[in-house]
């Protein structure tokens, strides 16, 4: 009798045994099948992105012959290199410029006998101040027994000579002195990230670059987000304003017609997986390199992060670089997908580290390690079948 009442009041219980371990296995399959998603781990790992190896996406191995290629593609082009450093040719007289035309005869005055005395170190000489005029559309501004002279195209020295040429035999030794007063064709526009818009003119001093940004009243940005665009004629060439400041050659002469911009251009990079903080990192316009990007995002997470699975995923232009795939596919707008791949367990990647430039939106992603991964599963496991076990061990 009594072994009955155990054999029967035995059966809830191994009941209850078998459903829980149903529910443990089921759980764990769910955890297998799904988990692997969410709890297990942050995006993939390593070997994950051995897999995406198509002709859709390149993957670099990270060297000091590819780092060597892409820092001669990335190098900053100087503005000294592009523009010289030259300075600007005597400043031209043009259309729409404001002028003042002086004559001086030695007396006895012949032509302008009229005119007031001025006094000076070789005695007194009559002097005729002509109004000031606008030099015209077609480039021509007149003068009294002179006619029409060409002015625009033509330096004031070219044009005080040609008064001269123009009244000998007329005036009595003449001398001449043109004035630009008002300077509307020789100028640099300097717009964008400024205090105020403004046409610098050029003069005779020769302008720099620096020269105008402060007469615009300098730029409304830190200076190390800024990036100062020039343009003159069909070149067109940008650099970061730290590095003119820093740089004297690169504080060029402007020449008329130049246009200079200042941009406000936030570099940024984003970090994700195992690194100390997962977020969009903004850097300076000089740029920074894959070594200070790794700092900067807090490192690698020990014991979570794979140090051979370090990954910088980037769009590169087609010749960039000499691709291990022959055939490069391109997106629409001519880029290549391409995913640099560090090892950084070899000691000498960090030398190579210290070279590597990051790119505006590039993407740092620092896998799991494969252990990383397994222990979180386990750890998944345990956390289901203690509770499950205690609950079945108190029913007992």
């Amino acid at each position: 009798m009594n072994a009955a009442i155990i054999t029967d009041s035995s059966k809830p219980v191994l009941t209850r045994a078998k459903s829980t371990a149903c529910a443990v296995f089921f759980l764990i399959g769910c955890a297998a099948l799904s988990g692997c998603n969410g709890y297990l781990g942050s995006m993939f790992t390593r070997s994950d992105v051995r897999t995406a190896a198509t002709e859709n996406i390149q993957i670099v191995d990270v060297t000091d012959a590819v780092t060597r290629e892409l820092m001669a593609r990335h190098s900053l082009h100087m503005f000294s290199d592009v523009f010289g450093t030259e300075p600007a040719k005597a400043q031209v007289i043009g259309a729409g410029d404001t002028v003042q035309v002086s004559i001086w005869e030695a007396p006895p005055a012949v032509l302008f006998g009229t005119a007031p005395m001025v006094v000076g170190s070789s005695g007194a000489s009559p002097v005729t101040t002509l109004p000031e005029q606008m030099v015209s559309q077609d480039g021509y501004i007149s003068v009294p027994f002179a006619g029409q002279i060409k002015a625009a195209g033509n330096s004031v020295p070219e044009v005080e000579n040609e008064i001269t040429d123009r009244l000998k035999g007329k005036a009595n030794q003449p001398q001449i002195m043109v004035r630009v007063i008002h300077n509307v064709s020789s100028n640099v526009t300097v717009v964008g990230e400024v205090d105020k818009s403004a046409l610098v003119p050029i003069t005779a001093r020769g302008e720099k670059l620096l020269d105008a940004l402060a007469a615009a009243g300098g730029v409304r940005q830190p200076v190390n987000k800024m990036t100062i665009q020039l343009t003159r004629g069909g070149k067109v060439q940008a650099l970061p304003l730290d590095a003119i400041i820093k740089d004297p050659k690169q504080n060029v002469p402007l020449q008329p017609g130049d246009v200079v911009t200042a941009l406000f251009q936030p570099l940024s990079f984003t970090a994700l997986g195992a690194t100390g903080k997962n977020e969009e990192v903004n850097f300076e316009t000089q740029g920074i390199t894959l070594a200070q990007a790794l700092a900067r995002s807090g490192g690698l997470l020990e014991p979570r992060s794979d140090a051979k699975g370090v990954f910088i995923f980037r769009f590169e232009d087609r010749d960039a670089i000499q691709w291990p795939q022959q055939l490069v596919a391109t997106t629409p707008d001519g880029k290549v997908p391409v995913i640099y791949r560090i090892d950084l367990q070899d000691p000498a990647t960090l030398f190579v580290a210290q070279n590597f430039p990051i790119n505006n939106k590039d993407i740092l992603y620092v896998s799991n390690a494969p252990a990383y991964q397994t222990q979180k599963f386990l750890n998944l496991v345990f956390s289901i079948v203690y509770p499950l076990t205690n609950a079945a061990a108190a029913t007992k």
